[in-house]
């Protein structure tokens, strides 16, 4: 079985391989071993030397769904992932250890959807935060209410989080019924991926299945007791969309890291950052300063105060990520320095 891979988005932009490699793209990744899509379909590659070197210098060089990657075929049969081909696109999210790493969650989307239930009310605070990530990723954000079916008035649900979206669409989206389904399929039209981002039960597997138009992701009810769907993907997949196109569907993120990058926040709070550049002060701290545009948009009504704490919130976090990774990277450079010193000596040694 062929595939054409230009449908999920190769072109000549990406470096041109030699005769012993072949493109391909990840759909999942499985501790060292990858299900890659090529032109002549799927196959099953493990990582080669040149991965795993890059790896044990930065886990997130490891490839992930999403990737376009570089296949060898051996004379023993075995296939490997010579090479991760540069990522266009990438949501990051900070990992749990304490050296301050990312985990790369998905690459090489063209959109990221933030994916919220409208029933039983939606996580401002989630939204706000996913939204700092898939800005921080390159890609197109846009927010899918779904479940609309089940909210009393779901078009005032979505303008009411379109408040603390700026700059992003908001869908209201019901699968079973079809809402809001037509303003997405652009997002996975040929040459294009969808990537999808949200917690357990938020629907995105049964979002996949109608944007697919076929069962590709299981599915499972809701719960009785809260309303809330159950959990359903515990792996990162890419799925081809017939006619073209893929969704890179996520497993259901409990809480999502951010790194020491401020442009996705900004982005995210571009109307509380505007706001702050017509401050009096450069320095100002939103707090009693004169002249603070931000403190007067809040009393004027024109800026919830949960906005501005949210920020404030996530300021902080990036900004303790970002002292936490230069103290990282200064232990990586002391370390490296010792080593060449003994080296030296070693060669100097009687």
């Amino acid at each position: 079985m062929t595939f054409d891979l230009t449908s999920l988005g190769w072109d000549d932009s990406y470096p041109k391989l030699d005769n012993h490699h072949r493109p391909g793209r990840v759909v999942r990744a499985d501790r060292g071993i990858c299900t890659v899509l090529c032109a002549d379909g799927t196959v099953r590659a493990s990582l080669g030397g040149g991965v795993m070197a890059a790896a044990a210098h930065d886990p997130a060089n490891l490839p992930c769904a999403g990737d376009w990657v570089a296949v060898r075929a051996w004379p023993d049969d075995r296939l490997t992932i010579e090479s991760v081909l540069p990522r266009r696109t990438a949501i990051v999210r900070r990992t749990s250890d304490k050296d301050s790493t990312g985990q790369v969650l998905a690459a090489n989307i063209d959109a990221a959807a933030v994916v919220e239930p409208m029933h039983p009310t939606p996580d401002v605070g989630r939204i706000e935060r996913l939204l700092a990530l898939a800005w921080d990723s390159g890609a197109q954000p846009v927010v899918v209410l779904t479940k609309s079916d089940l909210a009393a008035d779901p078009d005032a649900v979505a303008a009411d989080i379109a408040a603390f979206a700026p700059g992003v669409d908001v869908v209201a989206a019901s699968a079973p019924r079809g809402d809001g389904l037509e303003r997405l399929r652009p997002l996975v039209a040929a040459g294009r991926t969808l990537g999808l981002l949200g917690p357990s039960g938020a629907g995105k597997s049964t979002l996949v299945n109608a944007l697919a138009g076929a069962t590709v992701m299981g599915t499972q009810s809701i719960r009785r007791a809260d309303g809330k769907g159950r959990h359903t993907t515990t792996y990162r997949a890419l799925i081809p969309v017939p006619g073209g196109g893929a969704i890179l569907d996520t497993p259901g993120v409990r809480s999502v890291g951010l790194l020491d990058g401020s442009e996705g926040l900004d982005q995210a709070f571009a109307d509380v950052a505007e706001l702050a550049a017509e401050c009096r002060f450069s320095d100002c701290r939103h707090e009693d300063e004169p002249g603070c545009a931000v403190r007067a948009a809040i009393e004027s009504g024109d800026l919830a105060p949960r906005r501005l704490a949210s920020w404030r919130r996530l300021q902080r976090e990036v900004a303790f990520e970002a002292r936490r990774r230069d103290v990282r990277l200064a232990a990586e450079e002391r370390a490296r320095w010792r080593r060449i010193h003994r080296e030296v000596r070693a060669r100097h040694r009687p």
